[in-house]
């Protein structure tokens, strides 16, 4: 019901925000001669500001047209490389010759499944660019997915991941795994159960800002999840996907009540930002304007999580912690990070991190005990929170020279497939 009262409100504030909008863009439009009055900056000011508060916000798209490599603006080529019922593996094409292509490491980023779109990863796919040909799992919006489709939890995410390494493999040869926030459990989780089974392993692994182990220096939004029971988060946040929709009954966690949590962390710098937002309209500074438009068609933008995979990542690793307990068995085989050996692993945190709190990301490093400790690395960004590790200044001038250099000095440690094994992988 309550996803139905949503739409109902979206309903009525649609036709009311498009209005604002045309009203917006006439009080500000050059040959009204009225714009030059400063009542219609105000005017104009107001009714945008109404807009964006009205508005419904689409997924943005990622727009990587081109990236500095060597000094040189390079054209960059979207490109959908396999499609799964909640997934599209994209890739990034560098228009480089192909020599450059394959002398150089293959990054698989693996984007959080946990609100926002894999969008939010835009700055972080355009700087590993610069030196990698890079993938990202983009996630689609549990409401577009019909119902015939089946059900995704959090095992299917690792079968996913696991699909996704094994065909990056094959057609690329070695890869390497990037993993944001919560998608570091079900990675660690996918690489160890194929270490288990003796099956190909990613030269290395970054995991930045997850969850690994929410006991250490446990945040708001760890306390969240585990100051209620999982019947709670049953009864009162799983909703049904309204008629309108592809997804039509699919049970899901609605994104506009993760978008809800996400202003209800900080709602006076929100509120402060939309104030500032009004007076950069008033005072004629389009740059700052931008800005905020840019952040919030970003942020504001949502998709809904099948119910499954959000009810088992609260139990599984918020709850029981069984990854770090050594409890969690997935299709009857217990999930043993200490069985990876011959993988390196990098873990980065955020000093200020108000979402995955300091030591949980490092968590894995103890965890992975096969891994010698020469291949072992922990990097915390001073000053950081938890988008500045992924996005930013912090992340571009601090953080990525870590990921870079790691990433390079384990491509280095793995004999690299010839042409001619990876052409037998493939007929394989």
């Amino acid at each position: 019901m309550l996803y139905q009262v949503r739409e109902w409100q979206q309903s009525f504030l649609q036709p009311l925000s498009n209005v604002a909008h045309h009203i917006a863009e006439f009080a500000a439009h050059p040959l009204n001669p009225w714009s030059y009055n400063p009542l219609s900056q105000h005017i104009y000011a107001g009714f945008e500001l109404f807009y964006r508060l009205g508005k419904e916000y689409q997924k943005p798209e990622f727009g990587i047209e081109t990236v500095l490599v060597d000094g040189k603006r390079v054209s960059i080529t979207e490109q959908i490389a396999l499609t799964e019922p909640f997934c599209q593996l994209r890739k990034f094409v560098r228009d480089v010759p192909a020599k450059v292509k394959t002398a150089i490491p293959t990054v698989l980023v693996c984007a959080p499944l946990s609100g926002h779109h894999s969008t939010l990863l835009r700055d972080t796919v355009r700087t590993l660019l610069q030196d990698h040909n890079v993938f990202i799992t983009d996630w689609i919006d549990a409401r577009m997915v019909p119902l015939s489709q089946g059900r995704f939890g959090l095992n299917d995410y690792i079968h996913y991941i696991q699909n996704f390494i094994k065909y990056l493999q094959s057609t690329e040869g070695d890869v390497h795994l990037l993993s944001v926030c919560q998608p570091t459990v079900p990675v660690l989780a996918a690489v160890s159960l194929m270490a288990t089974n003796k099956e190909r392993l990613p030269l290395s692994m970054t995991m930045m800002g997850g969850p690994i182990d929410t006991r250490q220096s446990p945040t708001e939004v760890n306390n969240l999840a585990t100051e209620r029971p999982l019947s709670w988060f049953k009864n009162n946040v799983i909703q049904r996907v309204p008629a309108k929709y592809p997804g039509y009954m699919r049970h899901v966690y609605p994104g506009f009540l993760q978008h809800t949590g996400f202003i209800a962390m900080n709602p006076s710098r929100h509120a402060n930002s939309h104030w500032d937002f009004y007076l950069s309209l008033i005072k004629g500074d389009d740059d700052d304007a931008e800005s905020h438009r840019k952040f919030y068609d970003e942020y504001n933008a949502v998709l809904d999580l099948p119910a499954e995979f959000y009810l088992e990542t609260i139990h599984t690793v918020f709850q029981t912690h069984a990854l770090p307990e050594g409890t969690w068995v997935v299709k009857g085989q217990r999930v043993a990070p200490e069985d990876i050996t011959n993988v390196g692993l990098l873990t980065v945190e955020g000093e200020l991190d108000d979402i995955s709190g300091p030591g949980q990301t490092k968590a894995a490093l103890d965890l992975c005990k096969g891994i010698p400790k020469s291949r072992k690395q922990h990097y915390t960004a001073e000053g950081a929170g938890h988008y500045g590790i992924f996005s930013g200044r912090r992340w571009r001038e601090k953080v990525y020279p870590k990921i870079r250099d790691f990433i390079a000095a384990n491509e280095l440690l793995t004999e690299k497939p010839t042409t001619a094994s990876r052409s037998k992988a493939k007929s394989d």
